[in-house]
């Protein structure tokens, strides 16, 4: 028999952007993840910005909803879930503006895949 090698769950595929587009919007990229409407505002034709605004968006709802679920599960919410959630968000936000300042259009690990703004 012949082995298959097909994954069944591929990654996503980042969308590839214009190098100029890049070079000339990577402040905004880099603040999608600090603040993430900003660029949605200055740089809504960009389409590295607004990839980036997307991921920034993405991650400030996980944020959200692992402040809520943190809030309602007494201890473990409070003591697990709320520490290793934030510590998860920040590392996420870091590769995410890593990715911004090198001109990369790169999903973010586990969040990545969602598309809100398009």
């Amino acid at each position: 028999m012949e082995e298959q090698n097909q994954n069944p769950n591929p990654a996503p595929v980042a969308p590839q952007g214009n190098s100029s587009d890049a070079e000339k919007n990577k402040g905004m990229a880099i603040l999608a993840y600090i603040i993430f409407f900003i660029p949605l505002l200055a740089a809504k034709d960009s389409k590295f910005a607004m990839y980036h605004a997307n991921q920034g968006l993405v991650l400030f709802l996980a944020s959200i909803i692992i402040w809520i679920v943190s809030g309602i599960i007494p201890f473990i919410g409070w003591f697990i879930i709320g520490p290793l959630g934030s510590l998860a968000i920040i590392i996420l936000a870091i590769i995410g503006i890593i990715n911004a300042a090198k001109g990369e259009m790169k999903p973010l690990p586990l969040i990545g895949g969602f598309t809100i703004l398009k």
